[in-house]
């Protein structure tokens, strides 16, 4: 679900205190694309920024998913630039994609890691996930 936060930002949420915001192009003219993702629960909250070059294509990773929605063999995988967030998908009976992500501090160290998964059903609501992320990275101009 996309939302907005405080500072009229777009938000994406991607399951219960699992969350895309605060996008950012650091380099005038340059395709680098920085967003904060974090996940909160009761047990406090995790968060780290993500470097990528517009995106590095998730909105595109994402809508192939879409278009799958009959279901795939085994696990896809997207990363991003550093590693700072992966994720893998794969096509569960009943028509849903789980989706896990991963947060860490990237490579070659990785001293912390933080797994969540967050499930949509496949074809129409991977298709709006899509949408969401897709208008996340647009958001910000270049």
């Amino acid at each position: 679900m996309i939302d907005h936060d405080e500072s009229g930002a777009l938000v994406v949420q991607m399951g219960e205190g699992f969350l895309l915001s605060e996008p950012v192009r650091p380099y005038e003219g340059d395709p680098t694309l920085d967003f904060l993702v974090q996940a909160r629960g009761r047990w406090g909250s995790v968060g780290t920024m993500v470097r990528t070059w517009d995106g590095d294509g998730l909105d595109t990773f994402l809508a192939a998913l879409a278009e799958d929605f009959r279901g795939w063999q085994g696990a896809r995988t997207w990363q991003s630039l550093r590693y700072a967030l992966t994720l893998s998908a794969e096509h569960r009976s009943g028509g849903y994609v789980q989706l896990t992500w991963v947060i860490s501090d990237g490579v070659p160290a990785e001293e912390w890691r933080f797994e969540t998964s967050t499930y949509h059903e496949a074809g129409e609501g991977m298709r709006t996930l899509t949408a969401d992320v897709r208008a996340f990275i647009a958001s910000v101009a270049e």
